[in-house]
């Protein structure tokens, strides 16, 4: 009995998200993710606690955590491609799904489907949380605003997290992949924004802050959400191109 097509691409989609929910190591960093979020945030909020009533803004202070957040999706997304080069699996998958580039691009698809509404619950929990506790002290907002940043910044992780899962299929390995993205976005990135003033906003990370970060801010000659949305995704598709062109060549 033959498969159809569209039937075919559903099964690997299928089988995709089942290895992806499976996997220990992916719900125990979605979980402290979310602990260490409500955790920072409820540092932040009580420092805003703390300043000048009614200047706080709790959309700003709720996703003041989203600098160290983004570690959790930059695991999350590493974990996804890098666990099957672990035991060998790969062999397998491979043998399964000859199509090499069809394969890893069902398989970010699935890490999206994963990481959307997850990142969007763990932003949401943050802002949350800070309205419960500042909402006689700090600024009015709109609901459509909150909503709508809510949305970049939910934007943002997942696009960070697809970036990192095209790294961690180009490095095949998961410590040192780790080791070249975290140092990237928690220490190079930082310190090169000072020596490359010009060309600091145009960097995944920092073009990504403006996705969700632009009403709050005070600088000047700044990307709009437009501008960041549309510099962060050329690199996710650039690093998923370059992922998907060696995962094709190479051997498993």
């Amino acid at each position: 009995m033959r498969v159809s097509s569209s039937g075919k691409k559903t099964h690997i989609l299928g089988a995709e998200l089942d290895k992806l929910v499976t996997l220990p190591l992916i719900w125990r960093t979605l979980m402290g993710t979310f602990i260490l979020n409500l955790v920072l945030t409820a540092a932040f909020t009580s420092a805003g606690l703390q300043g000048t009533a009614g200047t706080q803004s709790i959309l700003k202070i709720g996703l003041e955590s989203m600098g160290y957040l983004q570690a959790g999706f930059i695991i999350l997304g590493i974990l996804a491609t890098c666990s099957e080069y672990t035991g060998g699996q790969i062999r397998s998958t491979l043998t399964t799904i000859p199509w090499r580039g069809f394969q890893l691009s069902t398989k970010h698809l699935a890490l999206a489907i994963i990481t959307v509404p997850v990142a969007f619950i763990i932003a949401a929990s943050g802002v949350v949380y800070t309205f419960i506790m500042m909402r006689d002290t700090a600024q009015r907002i709109e609901i459509d605003t909150m909503i709508e940043t809510l949305i970049s910044a939910t934007g943002y992780l997942t696009l960070t997290t697809l970036l990192s899962a095209a790294i961690g299929a180009l490095i095949r390995r998961t410590t040192p992949a780790l080791v070249v993205l975290l140092g990237y976005y928690f220490i190079v990135s930082p310190l090169s924004r000072d020596f490359l003033p010009s060309i600091k906003n145009y960097f995944p990370d920092t073009a990504g802050y403006y996705m969700y970060m632009p009403p709050f801010s005070d600088e000047i000659n700044v990307l709009t959400p437009m501008q960041g949305t549309g510099i962060s995704m050329i690199w996710t598709l650039i690093f998923i191109t370059v992922a998907i062109v060696f995962y094709c060549k190479r051997d498993a």
